[in-house]
């Protein structure tokens, strides 16, 4: 996950509309289904994935108040520390 990708995606959300994102992700999680995918390919499309869902994530917390720095922060301490278990 990057998080200057999750930001830009939080502001995309912002400015338009959260459903852009999930649509997003149903196509991708659809591709991951075809059985010619090379793994770099499947990588590739599971860093995408992660980064729309970690933007998704962050934008729930915006909108229940939270500002965006603080979200983005919250967000990857709670991914750093769920890889460290």
């Amino acid at each position: 996950m990057k998080l200057p990708i999750i930001k830009h995606l939080n502001q995309f959300i912002e400015a338009n509309d959260q459903d852009y994102i999930v649509e997003t992700l149903e196509v991708l999680e659809s591709l991951t289904e075809i059985q010619s995918l090379k793994d770099e390919e499947l990588e590739l499309i599971g860093e995408l994935i992660s980064n729309l869902y970690g933007a998704l994530e962050v934008h729930k917390m915006v909108k229940n108040g939270m500002n965006e720095k603080e979200a983005l922060n919250t967000f990857m301490k709670r991914v750093l520390g769920s890889i460290d278990k």
